[in-house]
């Protein structure tokens, strides 16, 4: 039997879900501390997968056996439900690092009644970055707050305009230029542009523009602005029935 076909058996194995027991959370953890010394699992809880287990480890999601000798690293799907186990978790994750940097480090556009929460991470010079920003007024009609994330991707001149935007008296008004293509005066302040590069990179970005959702859910792309506030209306809809 190939290995690719060892794993999907074991995949498609899916057995009862069962509380992990305090022996199986410490086995497993010293495990982890003999054969990954360098990193740290913040949280580890049993799969519907027998002898498997999900384990966070700085903002990413692992498979591993309880001896820590077999590592899956990938989405563990359940086919007969199309639960995404790993997009689940990843979901909390970016909720998290999101509430952890916190709405005043980062630029935002109120609407007058916030119906929808969008966080965004955003590069100034991306073509998609701004034909989304060219949409803020659909956003806005549309009671969707956007909250930008800076992840500056195109080198020093790059980065320097993003901390202009940062520094500018009013960073929306600097943004809405920057964005248009306009050349900003060049300022400098304490700002958290390096610290918006490390949240990115934990929210697993790796390209702009990126958009989590309320349910942590992330969209990688552009999505024309009509379409994303159907889908936000569903996702509240959703919500709403979940919780009744």
């Amino acid at each position: 039997m190939n290995t690719l076909l060892r794993i999907f058996t074991l995949f498609v194995t899916i057995s009862a879900a069962t509380q992990v027991s305090a022996d199986d959370i410490a086995e497993l953890k010293q495990s982890l501390a003999k054969s990954l010394p360098q990193y740290e699992a913040s949280h580890i809880e049993k799969t519907p997968v027998e002898g498997i287990y999900q384990v966070i480890i700085g903002g990413q999601v692992i498979y591993m056996t309880r001896d820590a000798r077999y590592m899956i690293d990938g989405n563990l799907i359940d086919l007969s439900t199309k639960k995404n186990y790993t997009e689940d978790a990843m979901s909390g994750i970016r909720l998290s690092e999101i509430e952890k940097l916190g709405e005043d480090k980062m630029v935002v556009y109120t609407p007058e009644n916030i119906k929808h929460t969008i966080t965004v991470v955003t590069d100034i010079d991306c073509p998609y970055c701004r034909r989304l920003h060219n949409e803020m007024d659909q956003y806005m009609a549309g009671g969707v707050q956007v909250r930008y994330i800076f992840m500056p991707l195109k080198g020093k001149s790059d980065f320097r305009t993003t901390v202009s935007v940062w520094c500018a008296k009013d960073r929306n008004e600097a943004l809405d230029m920057a964005k248009a293509g306009a050349e900003l005066e060049a300022k400098d302040c304490e700002n958290p542009i390096n610290e918006h590069l490390t949240v990115s990179r934990s929210l697993g970005v790796r390209g702009t523009p990126a958009i989590i959702l309320q349910d942590g859910s992330m969209l990688p792309g552009y999505v024309p602005a009509s379409k994303l506030i159907a889908e936000l209306q569903k996702l509240n809809l959703s919500t709403a029935k979940s919780g009744s």
